[in-house]
C-alpha cells in the first residue's frame, strides 16, 4: 500500500540526513546521534505567497503561515496519527493549536539554516527520494506517478524533502553540541547497574530427589516414605554420592540425571524450593520437604550471583553490497542492479562474497563485503534496522542509506561480554540519548525566541 505523504516524509528524513560521510566504513553511523521529532513537511514559504483567496494566520519575522496550508497540515497529521497510535486524535482544536506551533517553530528554525549556510545538496536529495520509493516497493519512476495521482507536483514534493532534511540536519548540527556527558554522570551510571544486577535473583543448581507418595495414602504410608526420605540423607551425608541415590530411589524425571536440575534463575524453580534452600551453603543438603506429590530431598550444588562487573550485549556480523548512484549509474538503476544480484544469491547461482568482491563500491569489497562483528548503534538506523530483521543467511531487499544502495547479509549473531571502556562507551550513549530530547526542546525555545512572532486571524 502506498504511504501517505507525511509519514513517507518523516521516515525519508530519519533515513536519511547527511552528514560526515568522508572516511566512514559504508553503512556506518557517524558521530553523534540521529536526533528527533521530525516533523511532517510543511509547504514552502514560495508557494505561500501566491494564494490570494487565503488568509494568514501566523506571521514568523517576514514569513507568513496561511490558514490553508495549516489546515492540510492538520489532515496529514491526524492521518499520521492514526496509523501510529490506531483510532485516537485530539480534538479538532487541539490539534490545530498543536500544529500551529510547529510550524511556526520549523519556520524560526528554517531561517536559522539559512543564516548558518545549511543546504541540502541534490545528491542528498535524490538518495532521499530513492529511499522512499525503496519503502513503497516501487521504482523511482513509478514513485513519481503515485505522487501525481495524490495530486502533488514533483517540484512541491522536492521541496518539502529538502526543507525536512534542512531541518534535521540543522538538529544534529545545533543540538548535539549542547549535550555534555561527565564522567561522574557514567560513575553514576554504572553504579546503579551494579546495584540493580546485585539485588538480582541469584542462579541456582539443584540435585533433588522425589520419593513420591501414592494418591489417597494413609497417614501411616506417609509417614513410612518420610522415614525412607530420612534414611537416604543419612547415606548421603555419611558418603554415599547424591547422583547415585537418585538414580537408585527417586520417583521425579531428573533421575536419570543423578537428580541435577542444571543452573537456572531462582525464579524458575518452585517457591517450594526456595523457600527450603534459603540459608543452605553450597554442598548442603535440607529435607525430607512435603508437598503434594510426595517428599523431596534437596541439595544445594552450586549459587552465582549475577555479575555486576560484566554486560553483555547482541552483536551481528552482516557483509553487505554497496552500489553508489551517481553519473554513471542512475538511482534506479542501481536498485534494478541490486535486485538481480539478490536473484543469483538466493536462487544460489552466485556466492554472496563473490558478488562482492565483483561489485561493490566498498572498502569492504576484497573481505567479500564483511563488516565484522557490530554491535548496536554502530550502523545507520535505515542499515541497522533492515539488518535486524533479517535471519542468519538471509539476503535482504534493496536498502537506501546516505551512502547508496546495498544488499545485506547476516552471518551470524552472538552475545558477547564488553571491556570496562566499552562499558563507558555504552553508559555514554544512554546517557546523549537521556538527555536529547531535553537538550531539543531547550533548543528550539531558544531559536523561536529570537524569532519575531505574531498571530493573526484565528484559523478555528
Amino acid at each position: 500500500m502506498f504511504q501517505p505523504m507525511g509519514v513517507l516524509l518523516r521516515a525519508a528524513c530519519v533515513a536519511l540526513l547527511c552528514a560526515n560521510t568522508g572516511s566512514w566504513a559504508q553503512g556506518l553511523r557517524p558521530a553523534g546521534p540521529l536526533l528527533g521529532p521530525v516533523l511532517t513537511p510543511s509547504a514552502s514559504p514560495t508557494t505561500t505567497g501566491a494564494r490570494s483567496s487565503d488568509f494568514i494566520v501566523a506571521v514568523v519575522d517576514s514569513e507568513p503561515i496561511t490558514n490553508q496550508e495549516l489546515q492540510q497540515q492538520v489532515e496529514q497529521t491526524a492521518q499520521q496519527m492514526q496509523q501510529q497510535q490506531g483510532s485516537f486524535v485530539p480534538r479538532r482544536e487541539q490539534l490545530v493549536r498543536q500544529v500551529l506551533e510547529r510550524l511556526i517553530d520549523e519556520r524560526a528554525q528554517l531561517r536559522l539554516a539559512q543564516e548558518l549556510g545549511i543546504r541540502i545538496e541534490d545528491s542528498v536529495l535524490e538518495q532521499a527520494e530513492l529511499g522512499m520509493a525503496t519503502q513503497n516497493g516501487v521504482g523511482l519512476e513509478a514513485f513519481r506517478e503515485r505522487l501525481a495521482q495524490q495530486g502533488m507536483s514533483l517540484v512541491q514534493f522536492r521541496a518539502d524533502l529538502r526543507q525536512q532534511l534542512t531541518l534535521q540536519r540543522l538538529r544534529e548540527r545545533e543540538v548535539n553540541a549542547r549535550i555534555r556527558i561527565t564522567e561522574p554522570e557514567i560513575d553514576k551510571l554504572l553504579a546503579e547497574r551494579i546495584k540493580t544486577s546485585q539485588e538480582a535473583e541469584p542462579v541456582l543448581a539443584l540435585g533433588h530427589i522425589l520419593l513420591a507418595v501414592p494418591e489417597g495414602a494413609s497417614e501411616a504410608q506417609k509417614q513410612a516414605v518420610r522415614a525412607r526420605a530420612l534414611a537416604l540423607i543419612e547415606q548421603i551425608k555419611g558418603g554415599a554420592d547424591f547422583a547415585s541415590v537418585a538414580r537408585e530411589n527417586s520417583d521425579a524425571a531428573d533421575k536419570a540425571t543423578g537428580g541435577m536440575m542444571g543452573l537456572r534463575p531462582a525464579q524458575r524453580y518452585p517457591s517450594l524450593f526456595m523457600d527450603a534452600v534459603k540459608g543452605l551453603a553450597v554442598g548442603q543438603l535440607t529435607g525430607p520437604v512435603p508437598s503434594g506429590a510426595g517428599f523431596h530431598i534437596l541439595k544445594l550444588v552450586e549459587r552465582r550471583q549475577p555479575q555486576a562487573t560484566t554486560l553483555t550485549v547482541p552483536q551481528t556480523r552482516a557483509r553487505h553490497i554497496l552500489l553508489r548512484p551517481g553519473d554513471q549509474l542512475s538511482p534506479n538503476a542501481a536498485r534494478a542492479r541490486m535486485l538481480e544480484f539478490k536473484s543469483q544469491i538466493d536462487s544460489g547461482r552466485a556466492e554472496f562474497a563473490t558478488m562482492a568482491r565483483l561489485h561493490s563500491q566498498d572498502g569492504s569489497a576484497s573481505a567479500g563485503g564483511d563488516l565484522g562483528w557490530a554491535g548496536p548503534g554502530m550502523f545507520v538506523p535505515e542499515f541497522e534496522e533492515a539488518m535486524n530483521k533479517l535471519a542468519p543467511g538471509q539476503t535482504s531487499p534493496p536498502v537506501v542509506t546516505r551512502f547508496g544502495v546495498h544488499l545485506i547479509q547476516v552471518m551470524e549473531r552472538r552475545q558477547a561480554e564488553l571491556s570496562v571502556k566499552e562499558q563507558r562507551d555504552l553508559a555514554r550513549n544512554i546517557l546523549r540519548e537521556q538527555k536529547l530530547e531535553d537538550s531539543y526542546r531547550a533548543w528550539a525555545q531558544e531559536t523561536r525566541g529570537r524569532s519575531y512572532v505574531e498571530y493573526r486571524d484565528d484559523p478555528l
